[in-house]
């Protein structure tokens, strides 16, 4: 039962960080915690083999390759049976976020994950290409063309030490 208890604790005071993880991804708020869930029922399954000082790295992980994985896959298979709220949950970004994220969700998916692992989780250039599972030359461009993209999709120059 120590593992169930272990993993709720873990749960309850990572689910939000991994929600607005997702949702600086994916930029939709149901979307964001389906991404959450997901990543969670598959750390859960691993719970045991996973270092505990790992375990949000881990996640991390589970969310940026969801994404990327909805993304190739496409969510033309998706449908839903009702019609979805005009506007979602919020959870995380203020106001003045918005218009930032409006803009990064112009940027290629893959792109926008180096983007946030970069500079949203403050991960190094290795520890990005690591959660990726590419190169650190491909890290490197997939970020520069990415600040390029939100450059432009912002309007503004916009300092990457603040992205």
């Amino acid at each position: 039962m120590r593992r169930d208890e272990e993993f709720s604790e873990f749960f309850t005071s990572r689910f939000d960080w991994a929600r607005r993880t997702a949702y600086a991804l994916c930029g939709d708020w149901s979307q964001a915690e389906e991404l959450a869930q997901n990543a969670f029922v598959k750390a859960y399954a691993k719970w045991p083999s996973i270092r505990r000082e790992t375990a949000e790295a881990y996640v991390r992980t589970i969310v940026t390759r969801l994404f990327l994985d909805s993304r190739r896959r496409g969510r033309d298979r998706e449908r839903p049976f009702a019609d979805l709220p005009e506007h979602g949950v919020g959870g995380g970004f203020s106001d003045p976020d918005a218009r930032l994220n409006a803009a990064l969700l112009q940027v290629p998916p893959k792109q926008r994950a180096a983007l946030v692992l970069r500079f949203v989780h403050d991960l190094s250039i290795e520890q990005t290409a690591a959660e990726l599972g590419c190169s650190v030359g491909n890290v490197k461009s997939q970020t520069a063309r990415g600040l390029a993209t939100l450059r432009e999709a912002y309007g503004e120059p916009v300092n990457s030490e603040c992205v």
